[in-house]
């Protein structure tokens, strides 16, 4: 039985989750022969490892990463007030992850100095972040944007889902999205990753696939912006799922894009300027002020750049 679009965008929000709760155990492993060693005796099922490898931290198996965290709380900000108030969102980033929570350990501490006593790693309890320090600094200071400048992590990626799922198929989709990420992380190209991998969780909310065999293969529930009834994708659902779901406490951290790869490039590109843009025409921005066009139309400056800088969209 094909599934809906409300079922896609509810399995999206609890397919992050999982993912992310599977996929906590063996995070940050950096050294492939490290990684390989961990995973020889797990192939071909490496997911919800019972005991942590993470060097950085560890938490019980089935419980989130601090990005699994943070598309909690997103959810949580969603369904009671139906809508992306980043007044809200604030305050409940910062309850959830702030002064007080199982996130204030030492070595999690936004003011620690550099330079101090060497770390003991791994640590007995969930990271805190960068991105989530610079904001909590942010929010102390009494700063109007909250949202480090300079962190480009995949914080945005891991925790898009319940956002993309509330709009998938709205004009408005991708401003939500923006809305929503520039409250931890105003750095332009993350942003703008974090945009364009908001396009491909749309797309696979909005569109379905024939079982193997039919002939029909894939086709689309809804040009993505257009035509979709409201009723299909309801705030209700969002809702529901938070209401139900027992959030086990981490989308796998291990993803990362730089914006000098060839496929960050590729996103970016899809993103502002649609699939139908010819090959070999990059659009190479490059000299002093350079700026990066915003899905919503804004312009913000990334800063002077040196002439060999170059920003490939």
């Amino acid at each position: 039985m094909a599934l809906s679009v409300a079922d896609r965008a509810i399995g999206a929000i609890i397919g992050a989750a999982v993912a992310d709760a599977a996929a906590q155990p063996m995070h940050w492993i950096y050294n492939p022969e490290r990684l390989k060693e961990v995973l020889s005796d797990l192939e071909p099922s490496p997911e919800f490892r019972p005991q942590s490898a993470n060097p950085f931290y560890r938490r019980e198996t089935g419980e989130q990463t601090c990005y699994g965290d943070q598309a909690y709380v997103l959810l949580e900000s969603l369904s009671q007030c139906g809508d992306v108030d980043v007044q809200d969102l604030t305050r409940r980033i910062y309850k959830f992850f702030g002064p007080g929570t199982v996130y204030d350990l030492p070595l999690n501490d936004p003011y620690r100095k550099k330079g101090g006593p060497k770390a003991i790693l791994p640590i007995d309890g969930p990271w805190r972040n960068g991105s989530l320090k610079a904001f909590m600094r942010n929010v102390d200071a009494g700063e109007e944007e909250t949202g480090s400048d300079v962190d480009c992590q995949m914080d945005g990626v891991t925790k898009l889902a319940p956002v993309v799922a509330m709009y998938a198929g709205r004009p408005d989709m991708l401003e939500k999205v923006e809305e929503a990420m520039r409250v931890t992380q105003n750095n332009d190209m993350c942003v703008a990753v974090t945009l364009a991998a908001a396009r491909f969780l749309e797309h696979f909310i909005l569109n379905e696939t024939e079982p193997s065999g039919s002939g029909q293969g894939r086709h689309c529930a809804y040009p993505p912006g257009e035509g979709q009834p409201s009723q299909d994708i309801p705030t209700a659902c969002t809702c529901c799922v938070h209401k139900h779901m027992s959030f086990a406490r981490c989308v796998p951290g291990s993803a990362s894009c730089s914006p000098d790869s060839e496929s960050s490039s590729l996103l970016c590109r899809s993103l502002f300027w649609g699939t139908d843009r010819p090959p070999g025409d990059p659009r190479v921005l490059e000299g002093e002020d350079t700026q990066i066009s915003s899905s919503v139309g804004a312009r913000r400056k990334c800063g002077p750049k040196k002439s060999t800088d170059v920003v490939q969209l």
